[in-house]
Protein backbone atom coordinates (compact mmCIF):
# COMPACT_ATOMS: atom_id res chain seq x y z
CA UNK A 1 0.00 0.00 0.00
CA UNK A 2 1.33 3.36 -0.64
CA UNK A 3 1.84 5.91 1.52
CA UNK A 4 -1.02 8.40 -0.44
CA UNK A 5 -3.30 5.31 -0.22
CA UNK A 6 -2.65 4.99 4.07
CA UNK A 7 -4.99 6.13 6.68
CA UNK A 8 -4.14 5.65 9.69
CA UNK A 9 -6.04 7.66 12.35
CA UNK A 10 -3.22 8.13 14.78
CA UNK A 11 -1.50 10.22 12.22
CA UNK A 12 -2.65 13.59 13.71
CA UNK A 13 -0.98 12.90 16.96
CA UNK A 14 2.67 13.11 15.29
CA UNK A 15 1.27 15.34 12.78
CA UNK A 16 0.59 17.77 15.70
CA UNK A 17 3.29 17.24 17.58
CA UNK A 18 5.14 18.85 14.93
CA UNK A 19 2.98 21.70 14.90
CA UNK A 20 2.66 22.52 18.61
CA UNK A 21 5.23 20.10 20.29
CA UNK A 22 5.53 22.03 24.01
CA UNK A 23 1.41 22.60 23.90
CA UNK A 24 -0.85 20.86 26.89
CA UNK A 25 -2.10 17.51 24.75
CA UNK A 26 -3.92 15.91 28.17
CA UNK A 27 -3.60 16.86 31.69
CA UNK A 28 -5.43 14.99 34.69
CA UNK A 29 -7.28 16.02 38.13
CA UNK A 30 -4.21 14.82 39.66
CA UNK A 31 -2.20 17.45 37.71
CA UNK A 32 -0.34 14.97 35.75
CA UNK A 33 0.04 15.89 32.23
CA UNK A 34 1.18 15.42 28.71
CA UNK A 35 2.24 17.45 25.67
CA UNK A 36 1.52 16.64 22.27
CA UNK A 37 5.27 15.71 21.97
CA UNK A 38 5.63 13.68 25.14
CA UNK A 39 1.96 12.00 23.64
CA UNK A 40 3.30 11.33 20.41
CA UNK A 41 6.98 9.82 21.74
CA UNK A 42 5.56 7.91 24.60
CA UNK A 43 2.93 6.30 22.52
CA UNK A 44 5.43 5.18 19.72
CA UNK A 45 7.52 3.79 22.23
CA UNK A 46 4.38 1.62 23.44
CA UNK A 47 3.61 0.78 19.42
CA UNK A 48 7.17 -0.78 19.47
CA UNK A 49 6.74 -2.35 22.49
CA UNK A 50 3.41 -3.46 22.05
CA UNK A 51 4.58 -4.93 18.69
CA UNK A 52 7.67 -7.17 20.27
CA UNK A 53 5.27 -9.00 22.62
CA UNK A 54 3.28 -9.83 19.82
CA UNK A 55 0.31 -6.99 20.04
CA UNK A 56 0.94 -5.50 16.04
CA UNK A 57 -1.24 -5.23 12.81
CA UNK A 58 -4.84 -6.74 13.04
CA UNK A 59 -4.74 -7.98 16.49
CA UNK A 60 -8.30 -7.71 18.78
CA UNK A 61 -6.95 -6.29 21.96
CA UNK A 62 -9.32 -5.94 24.63
CA UNK A 63 -8.66 -2.49 26.57
CA UNK A 64 -9.85 -1.80 30.13
CA UNK A 65 -7.69 0.89 31.74
CA UNK A 66 -9.92 3.73 33.25
CA UNK A 67 -9.35 7.43 31.99
CA UNK A 68 -5.51 8.35 32.63
CA UNK A 69 -2.36 8.67 30.49
CA UNK A 70 -1.88 5.50 30.32
CA UNK A 71 -4.83 5.16 28.66
CA UNK A 72 -4.18 7.95 26.27
CA UNK A 73 -0.94 6.66 25.34
CA UNK A 74 -1.58 3.10 24.88
CA UNK A 75 -5.55 3.74 22.57
CA UNK A 76 -2.62 5.94 20.47
CA UNK A 77 0.14 3.13 20.68
CA UNK A 78 -2.37 0.08 19.52
CA UNK A 79 -3.86 2.47 16.35
CA UNK A 80 -0.07 3.09 15.68
CA UNK A 81 0.61 -0.28 15.10
CA UNK A 82 -2.15 -1.15 13.48
CA UNK A 83 -3.42 -3.17 16.42
CA UNK A 84 -7.64 -2.76 16.97
CA UNK A 85 -8.92 -1.81 20.39
CA UNK A 86 -12.05 -4.13 21.29
CA UNK A 87 -13.65 -1.00 23.65
CA UNK A 88 -16.53 -2.62 25.89
CA UNK A 89 -18.58 -0.25 28.52
CA UNK A 90 -18.03 -1.43 31.51
CA UNK A 91 -21.51 -0.50 32.62
CA UNK A 92 -23.05 -3.16 30.49
CA UNK A 93 -23.14 -5.99 33.57
CA UNK A 94 -20.64 -8.51 33.80
CA UNK A 95 -22.77 -11.09 31.68
CA UNK A 96 -23.11 -8.70 28.56
CA UNK A 97 -19.63 -8.39 28.79
CA UNK A 98 -19.16 -12.22 28.78
CA UNK A 99 -21.24 -12.43 25.93
CA UNK A 100 -19.32 -9.44 23.89
CA UNK A 101 -15.78 -10.49 24.81
CA UNK A 102 -16.73 -14.43 23.80
CA UNK A 103 -18.06 -12.56 20.21
CA UNK A 104 -14.98 -10.35 19.85
CA UNK A 105 -12.45 -13.44 19.83
CA UNK A 106 -9.80 -11.24 21.12
CA UNK A 107 -6.15 -12.35 21.45
CA UNK A 108 -4.84 -10.08 23.82
CA UNK A 109 -6.10 -8.06 26.80
CA UNK A 110 -4.69 -5.10 28.48
CA UNK A 111 -6.31 -3.65 31.52
CA UNK A 112 -6.11 -2.86 34.95
CA UNK A 113 -5.52 -5.43 37.95
CA UNK A 114 -9.08 -5.24 38.56
CA UNK A 115 -9.86 -6.35 35.10
CA UNK A 116 -7.21 -8.85 34.74
CA UNK A 117 -8.60 -10.27 38.20
CA UNK A 118 -12.24 -10.38 36.36
CA UNK A 119 -11.06 -11.55 33.37
CA UNK A 120 -9.93 -14.97 35.27
CA UNK A 121 -12.37 -15.39 37.06
CA UNK A 122 -15.69 -15.26 34.86
CA UNK A 123 -13.17 -16.72 32.24
CA UNK A 124 -13.64 -14.02 29.20
CA UNK A 125 -12.74 -15.26 25.99
CA UNK A 126 -10.32 -18.06 27.79
CA UNK A 127 -9.90 -19.84 24.55
CA UNK A 128 -8.39 -16.50 22.59
CA UNK A 129 -6.32 -14.81 24.38
CA UNK A 130 -2.69 -15.30 24.26
CA UNK A 131 -1.16 -12.13 25.29
CA UNK A 132 -1.39 -10.29 28.60
CA UNK A 133 -0.38 -6.57 29.67
CA UNK A 134 -1.44 -5.35 33.03
CA UNK A 135 -1.45 -1.70 33.93
CA UNK A 136 -0.45 -1.36 37.17
CA UNK A 137 0.94 -4.48 39.56
CA UNK A 138 0.82 -7.65 37.71
CA UNK A 139 -0.52 -10.74 40.16
CA UNK A 140 -0.92 -14.44 39.53
CA UNK A 141 -2.01 -14.38 35.75
CA UNK A 142 1.64 -14.02 33.99
CA UNK A 143 2.03 -12.05 30.85
CA UNK A 144 3.88 -8.61 30.93
CA UNK A 145 3.29 -5.21 32.81
CA UNK A 146 3.19 -1.89 30.70
CA UNK A 147 6.24 -0.60 32.21
CA UNK A 148 8.01 -3.88 30.80
CA UNK A 149 6.05 -3.39 27.34
CA UNK A 150 7.55 0.06 27.55
CA UNK A 151 11.17 -1.06 28.24
CA UNK A 152 11.35 -3.37 25.43
CA UNK A 153 10.16 -0.21 22.84
CA UNK A 154 13.15 2.20 23.60
CA UNK A 155 14.79 2.95 20.66
CA UNK A 156 16.76 6.19 19.38
CA UNK A 157 14.04 6.47 16.29
CA UNK A 158 11.09 7.80 15.83
CA UNK A 159 7.84 5.40 15.81
CA UNK A 160 7.08 4.60 11.81
CA UNK A 161 2.93 4.14 11.64
CA UNK A 162 1.56 1.15 10.53
CA UNK A 163 0.13 2.01 6.79
CA UNK A 164 -3.57 0.78 7.03
CA UNK A 165 -5.59 1.38 4.66
CA UNK A 166 -8.92 3.40 4.86
CA UNK A 167 -11.25 0.47 5.14
CA UNK A 168 -9.12 -1.57 7.53
CA UNK A 169 -10.00 -2.01 10.70
CA UNK A 170 -9.13 0.08 13.70
CA UNK A 171 -11.31 -0.61 16.94
CA UNK A 172 -14.50 -2.73 17.60
CA UNK A 173 -16.69 -0.48 19.45
CA UNK A 174 -19.94 -2.13 21.44
CA UNK A 175 -22.87 -0.10 21.82
CA UNK A 176 -24.10 -0.11 25.31
CA UNK A 177 -27.01 -2.24 24.90
CA UNK A 178 -29.66 0.00 26.56
CA UNK A 179 -31.86 -0.75 23.40
CA UNK A 180 -31.29 -3.89 22.94
CA UNK A 181 -28.55 -6.20 22.60
CA UNK A 182 -25.18 -4.78 22.90
CA UNK A 183 -23.35 -5.35 19.37
CA UNK A 184 -19.64 -4.71 18.40
CA UNK A 185 -19.57 -1.68 16.10
CA UNK A 186 -16.53 -2.17 13.17
CA UNK A 187 -15.07 1.37 12.72
CA UNK A 188 -12.33 1.53 10.25
CA UNK A 189 -9.15 4.07 9.87
CA UNK A 190 -11.79 5.89 7.39
CA UNK A 191 -14.46 5.80 9.86
CA UNK A 192 -12.59 7.48 12.23
CA UNK A 193 -10.67 10.33 10.12
CA UNK A 194 -13.72 11.37 8.74
CA UNK A 195 -15.30 11.23 12.45
CA UNK A 196 -12.45 14.34 13.20
CA UNK A 197 -13.16 16.05 9.99
CA UNK A 198 -16.36 16.33 10.23
CA UNK A 199 -16.43 17.38 14.28
CA UNK A 200 -13.91 19.81 13.11
CA UNK A 201 -15.99 21.79 10.14
CA UNK A 202 -19.56 20.91 12.12
CA UNK A 203 -18.28 23.12 15.25
CA UNK A 204 -16.02 25.03 14.25
CA UNK A 205 -12.80 23.54 15.93
CA UNK A 206 -9.51 24.55 15.84
CA UNK A 207 -6.00 23.63 16.90
CA UNK A 208 -5.20 24.69 20.20
CA UNK A 209 -8.10 25.18 22.05
CA UNK A 210 -9.12 23.47 25.02
CA UNK A 211 -11.95 20.53 25.73
CA UNK A 212 -13.14 18.79 28.50
CA UNK A 213 -14.73 15.01 27.65
CA UNK A 214 -16.52 13.54 30.37
CA UNK A 215 -16.70 10.21 28.28
CA UNK A 216 -13.61 8.49 27.85
CA UNK A 217 -14.28 7.82 23.94
CA UNK A 218 -14.42 10.91 22.89
CA UNK A 219 -11.28 12.45 24.34
CA UNK A 220 -9.45 10.43 21.71
CA UNK A 221 -10.60 12.86 19.05
CA UNK A 222 -8.65 15.86 21.06
CA UNK A 223 -5.37 15.14 19.74
CA UNK A 224 -6.15 14.64 16.30
CA UNK A 225 -8.41 18.03 16.67
CA UNK A 226 -5.54 19.83 18.32
CA UNK A 227 -7.31 20.05 21.52
CA UNK A 228 -5.60 19.55 24.85
CA UNK A 229 -7.81 17.24 27.27
CA UNK A 230 -9.01 18.15 30.33
CA UNK A 231 -9.98 15.25 32.55
CA UNK A 232 -12.24 16.11 35.78
CA UNK A 233 -12.79 13.99 38.86
CA UNK A 234 -15.53 11.65 37.95
CA UNK A 235 -16.95 8.07 37.39
CA UNK A 236 -16.78 8.58 33.79
CA UNK A 237 -19.76 5.66 34.12
CA UNK A 238 -22.38 7.57 36.18
CA UNK A 239 -22.06 10.95 34.78
CA UNK A 240 -25.39 11.68 36.70
CA UNK A 241 -23.41 11.68 40.41
CA UNK A 242 -20.87 13.85 39.37
CA UNK A 243 -20.14 16.90 41.50
CA UNK A 244 -20.48 19.98 39.41
CA UNK A 245 -17.73 21.56 41.44
CA UNK A 246 -15.49 18.91 39.73
CA UNK A 247 -16.19 20.05 35.73
CA UNK A 248 -16.77 23.75 36.96
CA UNK A 249 -13.47 24.43 38.42
CA UNK A 250 -11.30 22.83 36.32
CA UNK A 251 -13.00 24.92 33.17
CA UNK A 252 -12.13 27.84 34.64
CA UNK A 253 -8.66 27.24 35.81
CA UNK A 254 -7.74 25.92 32.13
CA UNK A 255 -10.44 28.43 30.72
CA UNK A 256 -11.65 25.65 28.77
CA UNK A 257 -13.53 26.08 25.58
CA UNK A 258 -14.86 22.87 24.23
CA UNK A 259 -17.06 20.54 26.67
CA UNK A 260 -18.46 17.28 26.24
CA UNK A 261 -20.98 15.31 28.24
CA UNK A 262 -24.02 13.36 29.01
CA UNK A 263 -27.39 14.91 29.12
CA UNK A 264 -27.37 13.97 32.76
CA UNK A 265 -24.26 15.21 33.30
CA UNK A 266 -25.32 18.51 32.07
CA UNK A 267 -28.50 18.78 33.45
CA UNK A 268 -26.78 18.43 36.82
CA UNK A 269 -23.73 20.77 36.51
CA UNK A 270 -27.12 23.82 35.13
CA UNK A 271 -29.12 22.94 38.27
CA UNK A 272 -25.93 23.98 40.27
CA UNK A 273 -24.83 26.95 38.30
CA UNK A 274 -28.31 27.95 38.14
CA UNK A 275 -28.51 28.13 42.01
CA UNK A 276 -25.11 29.26 42.41
CA UNK A 277 -25.04 32.24 40.03
CA UNK A 278 -21.88 30.52 38.26
CA UNK A 279 -20.63 32.05 34.84
CA UNK A 280 -18.35 29.86 32.32
CA UNK A 281 -17.09 33.08 29.81
CA UNK A 282 -14.57 30.52 28.29
CA UNK A 283 -16.75 27.78 26.70
CA UNK A 284 -17.44 28.35 23.30
CA UNK A 285 -20.00 26.02 23.19
CA UNK A 286 -20.80 22.53 25.45
CA UNK A 287 -21.77 19.04 23.09
CA UNK A 288 -24.25 16.84 24.67
CA UNK A 289 -25.86 13.52 22.73
CA UNK A 290 -26.80 10.27 24.12
CA UNK A 291 -29.91 11.21 24.38
CA UNK A 292 -33.03 13.36 24.10
CA UNK A 293 -32.13 16.99 25.60
CA UNK A 294 -34.92 18.74 26.74
CA UNK A 295 -35.30 22.38 26.44
CA UNK A 296 -34.89 23.44 29.87
CA UNK A 297 -32.05 21.76 30.77
CA UNK A 298 -30.40 23.59 27.59
CA UNK A 299 -31.62 26.80 28.80
CA UNK A 300 -30.37 25.87 32.11
CA UNK A 301 -27.08 25.50 30.94
CA UNK A 302 -26.77 27.85 28.37
CA UNK A 303 -27.15 30.75 31.11
CA UNK A 304 -23.82 30.05 32.21
CA UNK A 305 -22.18 30.41 28.60
CA UNK A 306 -21.42 34.15 26.84
CA UNK A 307 -23.61 35.44 24.67
CA UNK A 308 -22.48 33.77 21.68
CA UNK A 309 -22.18 30.29 22.48
CA UNK A 310 -24.23 27.44 22.44
CA UNK A 311 -24.90 24.09 23.50
CA UNK A 312 -25.17 22.08 20.41
CA UNK A 313 -26.87 18.65 20.63
CA UNK A 314 -25.40 16.32 17.48
CA UNK A 315 -27.74 13.53 16.78
CA UNK A 316 -26.15 10.33 15.74
CA UNK A 317 -25.10 6.35 17.43
CA UNK A 318 -22.16 4.12 17.91
CA UNK A 319 -22.59 2.85 14.46
CA UNK A 320 -23.30 6.42 12.91
CA UNK A 321 -22.20 10.08 14.53
CA UNK A 322 -22.54 12.76 14.18
CA UNK A 323 -25.47 12.69 11.42
CA UNK A 324 -27.63 15.90 12.69
CA UNK A 325 -26.75 19.04 14.69
CA UNK A 326 -28.84 21.71 16.24
CA UNK A 327 -28.00 24.25 18.87
CA UNK A 328 -29.83 25.58 21.62
CA UNK A 329 -30.04 29.44 20.17
CA UNK A 330 -32.72 27.60 17.74
CA UNK A 331 -34.21 25.46 19.97
CA UNK A 332 -34.93 27.86 22.37
CA UNK A 333 -36.27 30.04 20.30
CA UNK A 334 -38.17 27.96 17.85
CA UNK A 335 -38.90 24.44 17.99
CA UNK A 336 -38.85 24.29 22.30
CA UNK A 337 -42.25 25.27 21.59
CA UNK A 338 -43.29 22.76 19.12
CA UNK A 339 -41.89 20.03 21.04
CA UNK A 340 -44.06 20.81 23.59
CA UNK A 341 -47.25 20.67 21.37
CA UNK A 342 -46.42 17.22 20.55
CA UNK A 343 -44.12 18.02 17.85
CA UNK A 344 -41.11 15.68 18.85
CA UNK A 345 -37.60 16.92 19.63
CA UNK A 346 -35.91 18.80 16.54
CA UNK A 347 -32.32 17.36 16.20
CA UNK A 348 -31.16 19.89 13.53
CA UNK A 349 -30.48 19.18 9.71
CA UNK A 350 -27.56 16.92 8.36
CA UNK A 351 -24.21 17.71 9.01
CA UNK A 352 -21.71 18.22 6.10
CA UNK A 353 -20.99 14.55 4.16
CA UNK A 354 -24.06 12.95 5.43
CA UNK A 355 -27.11 11.69 3.92
CA UNK A 356 -30.27 11.31 5.86
CA UNK A 357 -33.84 9.21 4.22
CA UNK A 358 -36.94 8.56 6.22
CA UNK A 359 -37.94 5.26 4.84
CA UNK A 360 -41.10 3.13 5.83
CA UNK A 361 -41.40 0.92 8.70
CA UNK A 362 -40.47 -2.32 8.78
CA UNK A 363 -39.32 -4.94 11.10
CA UNK A 364 -37.58 -7.10 8.48
CA UNK A 365 -34.44 -6.72 6.48
CA UNK A 366 -33.74 -4.89 3.65
CA UNK A 367 -31.35 -5.99 1.40
CA UNK A 368 -31.33 -3.51 -1.31
CA UNK A 369 -31.71 0.58 -0.90
CA UNK A 370 -34.67 1.85 -3.65
CA UNK A 371 -35.79 5.65 -3.47
CA UNK A 372 -39.10 3.87 -3.39
CA UNK A 373 -38.23 3.63 0.64
CA UNK A 374 -39.41 6.82 1.49
CA UNK A 375 -41.72 8.09 2.95
CA UNK A 376 -43.39 11.98 2.14
CA UNK A 377 -41.75 14.66 3.71
CA UNK A 378 -43.52 15.01 7.22
CA UNK A 379 -44.77 11.96 7.87
CA UNK A 380 -43.04 9.80 10.32
CA UNK A 381 -41.31 6.49 9.34
CA UNK A 382 -37.78 4.88 10.22
CA UNK A 383 -34.35 7.54 9.90
CA UNK A 384 -31.90 5.90 7.81
CA UNK A 385 -28.51 7.68 6.91
CA UNK A 386 -25.28 7.17 4.78
CA UNK A 387 -22.08 8.59 4.81
CA UNK A 388 -18.37 8.04 5.64
CA UNK A 389 -19.21 7.71 9.65
CA UNK A 390 -21.16 4.78 8.98
CA UNK A 391 -19.89 1.44 10.19
CA UNK A 392 -20.40 -1.56 7.41
CA UNK A 393 -20.90 -4.04 9.60
CA UNK A 394 -21.10 -5.62 13.43
CA UNK A 395 -18.35 -7.76 14.64
CA UNK A 396 -19.73 -11.68 14.21
CA UNK A 397 -22.95 -10.90 14.25
CA UNK A 398 -24.57 -11.48 10.60
CA UNK A 399 -27.76 -11.51 11.55
CA UNK A 400 -27.80 -8.15 13.13
CA UNK A 401 -25.92 -6.75 10.09
CA UNK A 402 -28.48 -7.82 7.67
CA UNK A 403 -31.29 -6.23 9.61
CA UNK A 404 -29.36 -2.56 10.34
CA UNK A 405 -27.95 -1.89 6.75
CA UNK A 406 -29.12 -1.70 3.18
CA UNK A 407 -26.23 -1.97 0.81
CA UNK A 408 -26.47 0.68 -2.14
CA UNK A 409 -26.17 -1.34 -5.99
CA UNK A 410 -23.33 -0.37 -7.43
CA UNK A 411 -21.29 0.98 -4.23
CA UNK A 412 -19.15 0.26 -2.07
CA UNK A 413 -21.76 2.62 0.34
CA UNK A 414 -24.39 1.54 2.49
CA UNK A 415 -27.38 3.00 4.68
CA UNK A 416 -27.42 2.18 8.33
CA UNK A 417 -30.82 1.87 10.13
CA UNK A 418 -30.74 4.07 13.39
CA UNK A 419 -34.05 2.20 15.24
CA UNK A 420 -34.99 5.43 15.37
CA UNK A 421 -38.38 6.90 13.95
CA UNK A 422 -38.87 10.48 12.89
CA UNK A 423 -39.98 12.93 9.88
CA UNK A 424 -38.53 15.75 7.80
CA UNK A 425 -40.06 19.38 8.49
CA UNK A 426 -40.49 21.79 5.48
CA UNK A 427 -37.60 23.54 6.37
CA UNK A 428 -34.94 19.89 5.98
CA UNK A 429 -34.91 19.74 9.86
CA UNK A 430 -35.39 16.39 11.13
CA UNK A 431 -37.43 15.61 13.90
CA UNK A 432 -36.83 12.67 16.46
CA UNK A 433 -40.13 10.54 17.65
CA UNK A 434 -38.30 7.68 19.22
CA UNK A 435 -37.33 4.22 19.22
CA UNK A 436 -39.39 2.11 16.75
CA UNK A 437 -39.22 -0.33 19.06
CA UNK A 438 -40.62 1.44 21.55
CA UNK A 439 -43.78 2.57 19.93
CA UNK A 440 -47.14 1.75 21.52
CA UNK A 441 -49.34 0.38 19.24
CA UNK A 442 -53.27 -0.29 20.26
CA UNK A 443 -56.03 -1.47 18.40
CA UNK A 444 -56.83 2.04 17.16
CA UNK A 445 -53.77 3.38 16.85
CA UNK A 446 -49.91 3.87 16.99
CA UNK A 447 -48.43 5.97 19.83
CA UNK A 448 -44.47 7.75 19.17
CA UNK A 449 -42.41 8.25 22.44
CA UNK A 450 -41.06 11.34 22.07
CA UNK A 451 -43.43 13.20 20.89
CA UNK A 452 -46.44 12.05 23.71
CA UNK A 453 -43.73 12.72 25.75
CA UNK A 454 -43.18 16.43 25.17
CA UNK A 455 -45.92 17.22 25.72
CA UNK A 456 -46.54 16.08 29.25
CA UNK A 457 -42.57 17.18 29.98
CA UNK A 458 -43.31 20.81 29.15
CA UNK A 459 -45.01 20.77 33.14
CA UNK A 460 -42.25 22.49 35.57
CA UNK A 461 -42.96 20.03 38.09
CA UNK A 462 -42.41 16.86 36.05
CA UNK A 463 -38.22 15.75 35.75
CA UNK A 464 -39.35 13.18 32.72
CA UNK A 465 -41.78 11.06 31.43
CA UNK A 466 -41.89 7.44 29.41
CA UNK A 467 -44.62 6.37 27.39
CA UNK A 468 -44.84 2.84 27.87
CA UNK A 469 -47.60 -0.07 26.36
CA UNK A 470 -49.21 -1.75 29.33
CA UNK A 471 -51.26 -4.91 28.63
CA UNK A 472 -54.55 -4.77 30.56
CA UNK A 473 -57.76 -6.52 30.06
CA UNK A 474 -55.89 -8.75 27.41
CA UNK A 475 -55.97 -5.43 25.03
CA UNK A 476 -52.49 -2.91 24.81
CA UNK A 477 -53.17 0.56 26.83
CA UNK A 478 -50.91 3.40 26.53
CA UNK A 479 -49.68 4.67 29.62
CA UNK A 480 -47.53 7.45 30.97
CA UNK A 481 -45.23 6.56 33.85
CA UNK A 482 -44.01 10.06 35.58
CA UNK A 483 -40.78 11.32 37.87
CA UNK A 484 -41.57 14.06 39.32
CA UNK A 485 -39.05 16.77 40.31
CA UNK A 486 -36.98 16.40 43.24
CA UNK A 487 -38.97 17.56 46.41
CA UNK A 488 -42.46 17.59 44.26
CA UNK A 489 -45.10 15.23 45.57
CA UNK A 490 -47.39 13.43 43.24
CA UNK A 491 -51.31 14.58 44.21
CA UNK A 492 -54.89 14.42 42.56
CA UNK A 493 -54.25 18.47 41.36
CA UNK A 494 -51.48 17.69 39.90
CA UNK A 495 -52.05 14.30 38.18
CA UNK A 496 -55.50 16.26 37.16
CA UNK A 497 -52.84 19.01 35.84
CA UNK A 498 -51.02 16.50 33.53
CA UNK A 499 -54.34 14.88 32.48
CA UNK A 500 -55.11 18.24 30.82
CA UNK A 501 -51.83 19.11 29.26
CA UNK A 502 -52.59 15.92 27.31
CA UNK A 503 -56.68 16.43 26.63
CA UNK A 504 -55.69 19.29 24.98
CA UNK A 505 -53.10 18.20 22.29
CA UNK A 506 -55.09 16.08 19.89
CA UNK A 507 -51.82 13.36 19.80
CA UNK A 508 -52.13 12.73 23.53
CA UNK A 509 -55.86 13.12 24.26
CA UNK A 510 -56.60 9.48 24.68
CA UNK A 511 -53.67 8.58 27.11
CA UNK A 512 -55.58 8.33 30.25
CA UNK A 513 -53.52 6.12 32.82
CA UNK A 514 -51.25 8.01 34.60
CA UNK A 515 -48.53 6.43 36.86
CA UNK A 516 -46.11 7.73 38.79
CA UNK A 517 -42.37 6.44 39.42
CA UNK A 518 -39.69 7.58 41.96
CA UNK A 519 -36.88 7.12 39.67
CA UNK A 520 -37.35 5.92 35.99
CA UNK A 521 -34.48 3.47 35.01
CA UNK A 522 -32.08 4.62 32.54
CA UNK A 523 -28.77 3.37 31.07
CA UNK A 524 -25.23 2.96 32.74
CA UNK A 525 -23.39 5.15 30.02
CA UNK A 526 -25.36 8.47 29.64
CA UNK A 527 -27.77 7.95 32.84
CA UNK A 528 -30.44 9.41 30.47
CA UNK A 529 -31.78 6.85 27.95
CA UNK A 530 -34.98 5.30 29.80
CA UNK A 531 -35.51 1.31 29.63
CA UNK A 532 -38.99 1.51 28.65
CA UNK A 533 -39.27 -2.23 28.21
CA UNK A 534 -39.14 -2.43 31.86
CA UNK A 535 -41.63 0.37 32.47
CA UNK A 536 -43.50 -1.45 30.53
CA UNK A 537 -43.76 -4.56 32.86
CA UNK A 538 -43.73 -2.50 35.42
CA UNK A 539 -46.82 -0.64 34.48
CA UNK A 540 -48.39 -4.01 33.25
CA UNK A 541 -48.18 -5.27 37.21
CA UNK A 542 -49.67 -2.53 38.45
CA UNK A 543 -52.80 -1.98 36.40
CA UNK A 544 -53.79 -5.60 37.42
Amino acid sequence: MSLETSVNIASHLPAMARRQPDNLAVTLWSGESLTFKELDEASGTLARGLESVGIGRGVLTVLMVKPSLDFFTLTFALFKCGAVPVVVDPGMGIKNLGVCLAEAQPEAFIGIPKAHAARILFRWAKGTIRTNVTVGRRWFWGGYTLDAVSRRGQADVEYVLATTGPDETAAILFTSGSTGVPKGAVYTHGNFSAQVEMIRQTYGIKPGEIDMPTFPLFALFDPALGMAAVIPDMDASRPADVKPENIIEPILRHGVTNMFGSPALIDKVGRYGEAHGVKLPSLKRAITAGAPVPARVLERFSNMLSPDAQVFTPYGATESLPVCSIGSAEVLSETREKTEQGAGICVGRPVKGMTVAVIRISEEPIKEWSEALRVPRGEVGEIAVKGPVVTRSYLNRESETKLAKITVPGSADCYHRMGDLGYFDDEGRLWFCGRKSHRVVTSNETYYTIPCEGVFNAHPKVYRSALVGARHHSRVEPVLVVQLEAGVQESKDLRQELLSLGAAQPLTKKIQTLLFHKSLPVDIRHNSKIFREKLAVWATERLR
